[in-house]
C-alpha cells in the first residue's frame, strides 16, 4: 500500500503532467478547449484514482501521457485531446457510455465507444478471431479516423513502458505492433510515430541486434555530426546568396529501417552507405513553395554531383499520405552518396505530424473534403470485408506497405497505384463496372497481359466488353485488396448460384436411390468426398465434378455401415504418411518446450530451416504438430502476433548426436583453382559433408550455393569464416 507522502508525491507528478499537456498543446486553446479538457482530466483522474499499471504507478499517468502524445506528435485537437484522457474511462471504471455522451457529447462519446470496442477484442482464441479484431478495429475508421489515431498514441507509450511486462507478453506486443500498428501509422502519415513503433518493437524481438545497430550508430555520431557540417558549409554561401530563409538538419536513419535494408541487401552495418539524410527546410509561401525547391535543388547539383536514378519528386505528385518533398541522392564529400531531402516548413510539418498538420492548412468546407478524399482512399482497403479475415488482414498489410507508381488516364489524367500493380488493379481503381467487364489492356499504346506490372509514366487504357467477367485466374491477376475483393464477390456469388442448383440435383439423385437429403447425410458426404463446407458439396454437383458415379459410391457406402467403417478406417490410414519424411521427428532429446522444459515430438520449418544453436521458439500447427522456427525467420513477426496463443518457448538442450543440413550462398570475384579451395576447407579441412554445390559465373565474378552437414550453429560459422578467408570470395551467408 502506497505511503501518504508517496500518495503526494505522486499527485503533484500529475499535476505537473497535466500543466505540461497544456503547455505542449498544438493549437492556441481556446477558453471553450480548456474547460473541456480540463473536465475530461478531472473525470479521467477520479475514474482511474484506485488503479495501477503493471510498473506500480499511477494509472492515470497513462491516458495524460497518451493525450501528450496526440496534441505534441500529432497534433489533434482539444476533441481528441479529451478522448485520449477519457480512452480507457468506459473499459475498466464504472463510468459508462452515456455519462461520458452527457459530459462531453457525442463526438467525444463515439471516439471513445471506437476506442472501448478496440479494447475489447482482446482475448486470443484462434487466428480467424484475431484477423477479425483488426479488421474491427479498422473499421472503425467508418465512425472517427481520430479513434485508430489515439489507437496508435496508446500503442506508442505501452511500448515506451513495456519493460515492465514479461518476456512473453513483450514480445506478442511487438509484434502485433510491426505486423499491423506500425505499417497503420505509416499510412496515416505518422512517419515519426511509425518510425518509434518499429524501433521499439524491434528491441523486443530482436533484443541483441537492437542493441548492436544502437551502439554502432552512437559510434559513428561524431563521424556524422562532422560531415553534415562539412557538407553544409560548402552550399550555405551559394543559398545565402539568394536570401533563402532555410535550416539544414542531418537525420539518421532508424535502427529498424537499417536492420530491414541489412536483410534485404544482405549487408552488414558498415556496408550501408546511405545511414544518414540531410534535410533543407526552407520558409515559403504556398505559391512559391515548388519554385523554391527547384531552386535548391539547382543549388545543391551545383556542388555536389546527383544520382539520375534517384530523383524522387514528391512535390508535383504527392504521396497518397500527404506526403510532399523533394528527394535527391548526391556525391557528397568523401566520396559517399547522401540523401537530401528538400522540403517547405508546411511539407516538413506534414511529414513530421501526418494530416492532422495537412489539414491544419486547409479552411471550411476544403479541409472537410480533404478528409473525405484520404478516408476513401482508406477505406477501399477495407472493403473487402465480406471475406476471410486472415485473407484481408494480409491484404490490406501489404497494400499499407506498397510504395507507390502513378500511372495516367488515356485522357491524361493522374492515377496512384501500390507498386506492382497490374492493369487489372487500374481498372478497378478506375470503376467497379470497368474492372468487372475487363476484356484486355493497352500500356503505351501495347496490348499487354492482364498481369504486366504498372511502371511509373505509363498510359493504361482498359479494354471492356459486356460478355466479360471475372473467373478464378483474374485472382492472379489482381494484386490490390479493392479489386481482389471485388473479384472475389462475384466469385462467392456465382458459386452460391451453382451451388443452388447443384443441391437440387443432390436431393433427386439420393432420392432415387432411396436416401433423404438431410443435415445427417450432407455431413456424412463432406466427410466422406473430404471437403471443408456443404456449399463446397453443392457446388461441385452442380459443375459436375461429383457426378452420378461418385454419389452411387456414397449411397452405397452409406447404406452399408460395416463397408462404410472400414472405408474410414482406409481412408484415415494414409494420413501420417503426408509427412516429409526428411523432416527431423524423432529427436526428443535435442530440444525442450515451455517452461517445464518438456520433451515433445516436433518437426523443423523450411522457411527458415532452424539447427541446434539457433534461437527457435515452437508453433502448434493444426495438422502437423509442432514445427520449429528460428526467431528472425521471415514469418515470426506475423505467427507471434495473430497466432500468440500457438507460440511455445524452445530451447536446445543436446546437438551431439543429430546433423542438420545448412545451406550457404556465396559471391566475390572468380578465381582459378577457386572451387578446390572450397571444397578442400569444407571437406579435408572441417571434415563437414556436402549434401549440394551449384555455382554461376559472369563478368569475373561468381556466386554459388552450396548445402553442408553439420552438427550445430558453431561448427557452421567456423566453416563460414573459414570461407571468408579464401582470396576472391566477398561475402558468406547462411540462407
Amino acid at each position: 500500500m502506497p505511503t501518504q507522502a508517496y500518495i503526494e508525491q505522486e499527485n503533484k507528478e500529475i499535476a505537473k503532467q497535466y500543466k505540461e499537456l497544456l503547455r505542449i498543446s498544438y493549437q492556441l486553446l481556446s477558453d471553450e478547449d480548456k474547460k473541456l479538457i480540463r473536465q475530461a482530466f478531472d473525470v479521467a483522474v477520479d475514474a482511474h484514482k484506485d488503479q495501477r499499471r503493471k510498473s506500480g504507478e499511477a494509472y492515470v499517468l497513462h491516458p495524460i501521457a497518451v493525450a501528450k502524445i496526440v496534441a505534441s506528435e500529432i497534433g489533434l485537437d482539444a476533441t481528441s485531446i479529451a478522448a485520449a484522457l477519457l480512452h480507457d474511462v468506459v473499459e475498466d471504471t464504472p463510468y459508462t457510455l452515456d455519462d461520458i455522451e452527457r459530459l462531453f457529447g457525442e463526438t467525444v462519446a463515439r471516439i471513445v465507444d471506437g476506442l472501448t470496442k478496440i479494447a475489447h477484442l482482446k482475448k486470443e482464441m484462434n487466428i480467424s478471431q484475431q484477423a477479425e479484431n483488426f479488421r474491427k478495429m479498422l473499421l472503425t475508421l467508418h465512425d472517427d479516423v481520430r479513434v485508430i489515431i489515439i489507437k496508435i498514441a496508446d500503442r506508442y507509450h505501452n511500448l515506451l513502458t513495456l519493460d515492465s511486462m514479461p518476456e512473453h507478453k513483450q514480445v506478442k506486443i511487438a509484434s502485433e505492433t510491426l505486423y499491423i500498428y506500425a505499417p497503420l501509422a505509416h499510412r496515416i502519415g505518422l512517419y515519426n510515430i511509425k518510425t518509434e513503433l518499429e524501433d521499439l518493437s524491434l528491441k523486443y524481438t530482436e533484443p541483441e541486434v537492437y542493441s548492436d545497430i544502437q551502439s554502432k550508430i552512437e559510434d559513428t555520431k561524431e563521424d556524422q555530426k562532422q560531415y553534415i557540417e562539412d557538407f553544409s558549409n560548402i552550399i550555405r554561401d551559394s543559398l545565402d546568396k539568394e536570401n533563402l530563409n532555410y535550416t539544414i538538419k542531418g537525420r539518421m536513419k532508424s535502427i529498424y529501417s537499417i536492420r530491414r535494408k541489412m536483410i534485404s541487401q544482405n549487408v552488414s552495418f558498415d556496408e550501408i552507405y546511405d545511414k544518414f539524410a540531410i534535410r533543407i527546410i526552407y520558409q515559403s509561401d504556398r505559391r512559391n513553395e515548388k519554385f523554391l525547391a527547384w531552386k535548391i535543388y539547382s543549388i545543391v547539383t551545383d556542388h555536389f554531383t546527383p544520382n539520375p536514378v534517384r530523383l524522387r519528386d514528391w512535390i508535383s505528385s504527392p504521396k497518397s499520405t500527404g506526403y510532399e518533398a523533394l528527394h535527391i541522392t548526391v556525391m557528397g564529400p568523401k566520396g559517399r552518396w547522401v540523401e537530401v531531402q528538400i522540403r517547405s516548413e508546411r511539407m516538413h510539418e506534414i511529414a513530421e505530424k501526418g494530416y492532422a498538420a495537412h489539414f491544419k492548412y486547409k479552411h471550411g468546407d476544403q479541409k472537410e473534403q480533404g478528409i473525405e478524399i484520404w478516408l476513401n482512399r482508406l477505406q477501399e482497403a477495407l472493403e473487402s470485408s465480406n471475406g476471410s479475415a486472415v485473407d484481408f488482414v494480409e491484404e490490406f498489410k501489404l497494400n499499407l506497405y506498397a510504395k507507390e507508381i502513378f500511372v495516367f488516364t488515356p485522357k491524361g489524367e493522374l492515377k496512384s497505384l501500390p507498386k506492382g500493380a497490374t492493369p487489372m488493379d487500374f481498372a478497378f481503381n478506375i470503376h467497379t463496372e470497368v474492372g468487372m467487364h475487363t476484356r484486355g489492356a493497352k500500356v503505351n499504346g501495347k496490348l499487354v497481359p492482364l498481369n504486366t506490372p504498372l511502371k511509373s509514366g505509363d498510359q493504361v487504357e482498359i479494354i471492356t466488353s459486356e460478355n466479360a467477367k471475372p473467373n478464378q485466374n483474374w485472382l492472379d491477376y489482381a494484386t490490390t485488396a479493392r479489386a481482389r475483393a471485388k473479384i472475389r464477390s462475384t466469385l462467392r456469388e456465382e458459386k452460391k448460384e451453382v451451388a443452388e442448383e447443384g443441391r437440387e440435383i443432390l436431393r433427386r439423385k439420393l432420392k432415387s436411390l432411396k436416401i433423404t437429403l438431410n443435415e445427417e447425410v450432407i455431413n456424412k458426404m463432406v466427410v466422406y468426398f473430404k471437403l471443408n463446407t456443404s456449399l463446397d458439396l453443392f457446388f461441385r454437383v452442380g459443375n459436375g465434378v461429383i457426378d452420378n458415379h461418385k454419389i452411387r459410391e456414397f449411397a452405397a457406402s452409406y447404406n452399408n455401415a460395416f463397408l462404410n467403417f472400414f472405408k474410414n478406417r482406409m481412408r484415415k490410414k494414409p494420413i501420417p504418411e503426408a509427412i516429409d519424411r526428411e523432416e527431423i521427428t524423432s529427436t526428443y532429446d535435442m530440444l525442450v518446450f515451455g517452461k517445464e522444459e518438456e520433451k515433445l515430438s516436433y518437426s523443423l520449418a523450411n522457411c527458415c530451416n532452424p539447427i541446434p544453436g539457433d534461437d527457435v521458439f515452437g508453433f502448434v500447427t493444426v495438422n502437423d504438430g509442432i514445427k520449429v522456427h528460428k526467431k528472425d525467420c521471415p514469418n515470426a513477426i506475423s505467427l507471434q502476433s495473430n497466432y500468440a496463443y500457438r507460440i511455445i518457448g524452445a530451447k536446445w538442450i543436446d546437438s551431439t548426436q543429430e546433423e542438420f543440413t545448412a545451406e550457404l550462398r556465396m559471391s566475390g570475384i572468380d578465381n582459378i583453382g577457386l572451387i578446390n579451395d572450397i571444397t578442400d576447407i569444407i571437406s579435408d579441412e572441417m571434415h563437414v559433408n556436402m549434401r549440394n554445390i551449384n555455382f554461376n559465373t559472369d563478368g569475373g565474378t561468381f556466386s554459388g550455393r552450396i548445402k553442408v552437414v553439420v552438427k550445430n550453429k558453431e561448427i557452421l560459422k567456423k566453416l563460414m569464416a573459414n570461407l571468408k578467408q579464401i582470396n576472391g570470395i566477398d561475402k558468406v551467408v547462411r540462407v
